[in-house]
């Protein structure tokens, strides 16, 4: 098998692979959070407290991901192209 037909048919299964991800989980954990939906803070004595709601994903711990959003930003456009 030839380098060139190896990577092409890796670069194929990772894309289908990203694909399926999307469709099955549209959304993922919130990168700045961790997916808690808040800032974890510590009190004086070094206790962990819940800190202030997560702006980026308005203290829900989701966030879309990529490959989703884009597939709705295309649905939207043939969905309005096409009325």
């Amino acid at each position: 098998m030839t380098p060139a037909l190896l990577a092409s048919a890796l670069l194929l299964f990772v894309t289908l692979g990203y694909v399926s991800l999307c469709a099955a989980s549209p959304f993922g954990d919130c990168r700045k959070c961790g997916g808690w939906g808040f800032a974890t803070k510590t009190d004086r004595k070094g206790r962990p407290k819940r800190g202030k709601d997560c702006r980026r994903c308005k203290a829900t711990g989701k966030r879309i991901r990529i490959g989703r959003h884009l597939y709705n930003v295309a649905a939207r456009l043939h969905r309005d192209g096409t009325r």
